[in-house]
């Protein structure tokens, strides 16, 4: 078997290693000239939590809550995992490449078509379709600064230039993203309730805006967390619109409990989902998923209980923090952020936290360096983290 210059190099630094030899490892070679088109060389990866396992050993603590990634401390539902086991036997067998079944039973569920449904590897696989299918050349996007930075990255890999608006009290500033769209705008990326704010904007707010977007501009809305508002009549439910201009994104993740399945959907207009399903893999989402997301849609009394303890975590969370002096921003999800001012108050305070076993979110990735993101854990959970913050916030 020949080897690679890789392979024999790395066996060599080996050997050298078992005799006690002083090794010094290759120089890195440079990246061919033209390679690596810049904007993907100018992109930051996305730098997600530390295992926890690997906290614990450096940190030499036993317990390990993690309330940074905004996932639903219930977990998935048990009738999820029942269909999981009985899907697990097909596992030998490729997925049902259209996802007929469940894209009928989402259908049923907002009382569209089939064909007004796509579903993907979390909504963030079907975001990225849309991206591929609507954007080129010296297209442009509006969004705001301080939202989803998944989406930042899947434009900018895209090469296309990305214009960003400010908030306004920590809220989607609708009336200066209207301001924003130039005859080069192509998408509007909106995300309600926003993350990492938990904020939204509401109905009349909607309206006022849709009214001023032009026919050749799609709007995105990302509702990843719409299970969280609480059939609120001032939150905008894209569902309840017929824009066809409209594409909506919705998850599993969240309220579901399923965000290491990977599973999202998108709904709108059949002429637009019709693009998207024509570039999605052929075989995603995977057979495990699909029937986790059909199971899912029908355990109602398992999303009533995400809702509950979500209702009454953060009712506590945010008495706490008011407590302990913190500046809090009301959320209409399952998180909730706190603004203290300063990058360097969030590093202390998340360090000092994270070394009493608690991980809450750093903003700065976000736009929002002064602000960290808390999720709503269980009770005990909740708990822990206020303890953690009382002690961490304790006069020196």
């Amino acid at each position: 078997m020949q080897l690679t210059d890789n392979v024999v190099a790395r066996q060599g630094e080996m050997a050298m290693k078992r005799r006690g030899s002083t090794v010094k490892p290759p120089a890195r070679k440079p990246v061919p000239k033209g390679l690596v088109p810049p904007h993907v060389q100018s992109l930051q990866p996305y730098q997600p939590g530390r295992p926890a396992e690997e906290l614990k050993r450096e940190l030499g603590i036993d317990r390990f809550i993690n309330l940074a990634s905004n996932e639903n401390p219930l977990g998935a539902p048990a009738s999820v995992q029942g269909a999981i086991q009985i899907a697990f036997q097909d596992a030998a067998r490729y997925p049902e490449i259209g996802g007929l079944k469940l894209r009928e039973a989402l259908a049923h569920r907002y009382r569209v078509k089939i064909d007004n449904v796509a579903i993907g590897s979390g909504s963030e696989s079907i975001m990225a379709n849309i991206v591929r299918a609507f954007l080129h050349g010296d297209d442009e996007v509006v969004t705001a600064n301080g939202t989803f930075i998944g989406f930042y990255v899947l434009v900018r890999a895209h090469g296309v230039r990305l214009n960003l608006v400010p908030l306004k009290n920590h809220r989607f500033d609708l009336a200066a993203i209207a301001d924003a769209i130039t005859a080069r705008t192509k998408i509007v990326y909106l995300c309600n309730p926003n993350n990492p704010t938990g904020t939204i904007f509401t109905r009349a707010e909607f309206d006022e805006f849709m009214h001023r977007v032009p026919e050749h501009v799609l709007i995105l809305m990302d509702e990843a967390y719409v299970e969280f508002t609480g059939n609120s009549p001032d939150f905008p439910d894209s569902m309840t619109y017929r824009y066809d201009n409209v594409l909506t994104l919705r998850t599993f993740s969240k309220a579901y409990g399923m965000a290491g399945l990977r599973l999202g959907y998108g709904l709108g207009h059949d002429y637009l989902i019709g693009y998207v399903n024509r570039i999605k893999l052929p075989f995603e989402p995977n057979t495990l998923a699909q029937a986790a997301g059909l199971a899912a849609l029908a355990d109602h009394d398992h999303l009533y209980n995400t809702r509950e303890n979500n209702r009454v975590g953060k009712k506590y969370l945010v008495e706490e923090f008011a407590r302990l002096g913190l500046d809090w921003v009301p959320s209409w999800s399952n998180f909730v952020m706190i603004d203290l001012g300063t990058e360097e108050a969030v590093n202390a305070l998340h360090q000092a936290v994270l070394r009493q076993g608690v991980a809450v979110r750093p903003l700065r990735a976000f736009g929002l360096p002064h602000c960290l993101r808390v999720t709503v854990g269980l009770p005990h959970e909740n708990r822990a983290l206020v303890a953690a913050l009382q002690m961490a916030l304790k006069p020196r």
